[in-house]
């Protein structure tokens, strides 16, 4: 068999394996809870008050004046800039979905439904939907800046 001949038949093997391999593994995103981390009630409500937390409210639509007549909603987008040390305390997101984008820093949410703390770094998105509560410390020594968009229903709920 001549060389050119044998480099492609230990070649494309090993890329099968290592294609199998890939496909086989279970992915884990950067600021997700690992798959065999997610466990009901695996994070205790924590009574901690906000500690360092700015939260400013950039813009809100009243979803019931819109189109979609979502009435009794509202759509927010905010900025929250917690300090080194800062706690944005326990709360839920039963009833407000929500996205949050890390602009700047690295946080640590720790999720009701999750054994490990959960990182998230600048750049990272989290969604926080239905069967969400937690809290989140900045544990790190830079200020961490989130950017929030929710839907809430009460305009007084000032839950973070």
């Amino acid at each position: 068999m001549s060389k050119s001949h044998i480099l492609p038949s230990l070649i494309f093997p090993g890329l099968a394996i290592v294609g199998a391999l890939a496909l086989s593994a279970q992915p884990v995103f950067a600021g997700e809870c690992p798959a065999d981390k997610i466990k009901p009630n695996a994070q205790q409500m924590v009574d901690a008050k906000a500690v360092g937390v700015t939260d400013v409210t950039l813009g809100a639509i009243d979803l019931g004046k819109q189109p979609a007549h979502i009435e009794g909603r509202e759509l927010r987008f905010r900025k929250l800039t917690i300090e080194p040390g800062g706690i944005v305390p326990w709360h839920s997101h039963d009833d407000r979905p929500a996205l949050i984008f890390v602009q700047q820093g690295e946080i640590v949410e720790y999720a009701s439904n999750c054994a490990d703390p959960i990182v998230h770094k600048a750049g990272d998105i989290r969604p926080e939907v239905s069967g969400t509560s937690h809290w989140w410390k900045n544990r790190g020594k830079e200020t961490v800046i989130l950017y929030v968009g929710d839907v809430r229903r009460d305009p007084q709920d000032h839950n973070m």
